[in-house]
């Protein structure tokens, strides 16, 4: 019934409420006080029915602002998240026009303008697929063809951040170090060498040839720096690589070019928080308890410039040593045969610790995957010193602490599918909350949250849902 009637009467008639009441009481306190006059103790009363009106308005407020804030804050903070989910992440989902229903036109008004928004975004995609479509296939072809050249390609940016690596170049890093987008190329190659070349480059402007060893074990490569035409950086060529890869398993060639034109990293707080490199991370164990219970499985994939990189992946299975109770198995489907063989906990964090090497750690409840990384991180003599995002955290930022922040729940928010058969793996899940992060970001800068340290003050307002593991 009172949806019919316009929104400002609606309010018009709550606060009229609100006075009739107020007036009630008062009076109601006023009878019941004169009820109970004493002539030899007069004020008793008073006090009585002051103290009772009191109480009485208090009730009253506590009642409209509950009222007020399940039918009025929290639609009008929910469709504030939804307007930002479409305007900044590309969500396309439908509002929920009933959880606004006393907002009068406003969950309407809101639908027409998203809906409208979505059209224009749909018709400038539609409009430049083909040319995406052509651009893939030219990059196919380009893969493909570098893949057949035994010579490592690396392309450095003027702070000696990686920009490109090619297939041969991921089989050359490896070897050294988990072949990262925009770590430095010093944790790869000895740093004097590669500036001392790097330096005789600047001064001739020519090509240079000299010896790379790799900063582990005993590695060397004949190596050369060769300057870019006009642009800033500069391409590394590793020219003694033995590392043929057929074509039938090409690995992508990994680039972010717009890497290049990025200052020098500040301090972790100062970051701006689009521009920095994270791991997204999920563990499968057999159980809940990270104090007794064991990691069966990792996954990760890294984020560089709000992009998921292809290629950056770590899926690995782990031997916890001791029987994967079925209903754990049940869950993530991992069995002991998987496991047999697989590296031990131990030697599995220590991997994943190389792996997020130089990044911010982003899980989805992440103390509870952290603690079993530290426990095992204090066997192997691993700091795990690296800054750290709780997906958990930032849903609750964008989309109140009332919400639900479930990974199904913030998924589903945002318009993105977990296909079935990946739900509950830890690559799977992983990869979603790599996803959930990646249009997170947008909306956290949107709302002028654009540093790391900004949005860790942020994340701490909510520290009653989680702890904060910086």
């Amino acid at each position: 019934m009172l949806t019919s009637l316009s929104l400002r009467l609606r309010i018009f008639l709550f606060f009229l409420f609100i006075a009739v009441v107020g007036i009630g009481l008062v009076g109601a306190s006023l009878l019941i006080g004169f009820s109970r006059l004493d002539p030899e103790a007069p004020g008793a009363a008073f006090i009585f029915a002051g103290l009772l009106s009191a109480f009485g308005l208090l009730g009253l407020v506590a009642g409209v602002w509950l009222l007020f804030d399940e039918n009025v804050a929290k639609p009008i903070e929910r469709l504030a998240a939804a307007m930002r989910t479409r305007a900044h992440a590309g969500v396309d989902v439908k509002l929920k026009e009933d959880e606004a229903k006393y907002l009068g036109d406003l969950a309407p008004a809101t639908q027409a303008v998203t809906g409208q928004l979505t059209q224009s975004t749909m018709d400038a995609a539609d409009a430049v697929a083909a040319e995406t479509a052509r651009l893939a296939t030219e990059k196919d072809r380009l893969t493909a063809l570098l893949t057949e050249i035994p010579i490592a390609m690396i392309l450095v940016s003027p702070s000696h951040q990686i920009v490109l690596y090619d297939g041969q170049a991921a089989e050359v890093l490896r070897q050294i170090h988990t072949p990262r987008l925009n770590a430095s190329i010093f944790d790869f190659f000895r740093e004097q060498e590669l500036l001392e070349a790097h330096a005789k480059l600047k001064e001739t402007g020519a090509e240079v040839s000299f010896r790379a060893h790799g900063t582990k074990g005993k590695l060397a490569f004949d190596a050369r720096l060769k300057p870019l035409s006009g642009a800033p950086g500069y391409m590394l060529l590793v020219d003694d690589t033995q590392a043929v890869i057929p074509a039938s398993h090409a690995r992508p060639l990994i680039y972010d070019f717009d890497l290049m034109d990025q200052a020098l990293p500040r301090t972790v707080e100062d970051q701006p928080i689009a521009q920095m490199n994270f791991v997204v991370f999920d563990t499968e164990t057999t159980g809940l308890l990270p104090h007794k219970d064991e990691i069966v499985q990792i996954g990760a994939v890294r984020v560089v410039n709000c992009r998921i990189v292809p290629g950056e992946v770590m899926d690995q299975l782990v031997d916890p040593g001791r029987p994967i109770p079925p209903a754990s198995t049940k869950v993530h489907h991992v069995t002991d045969e998987m496991v047999k063989g697989a590296p031990d906990p131990v030697a599995a964090c220590a991997m994943f610790h190389e792996f997020a090497s130089g990044a911010v750690i982003v899980a989805h409840n992440a103390p509870f995957d952290l603690a079993f990384m530290k426990r095992h991180g204090a066997s192997a003599g691993l700091n795990w010193d690296h800054p750290v995002l709780d997906t958990v955290l930032l849903s609750a930022v964008l989309f109140g602490a009332s919400e639900t922040h479930t990974l199904d729940a913030v998924c589903d928010r945002l318009g993105i599918t977990i296909p079935d058969v990946l739900r509950h793996t830890a690559l799977g899940d992983a990869q979603a909350t790599a996803e959930v992060l990646c249009k997170l970001l947008p909306m956290l800068t949107s709302r002028g949250f654009t540093t790391f340290g900004e949005v860790i003050a942020q994340t701490r307002q909510h520290g009653r849902l989680l702890q904060d593991m910086n």
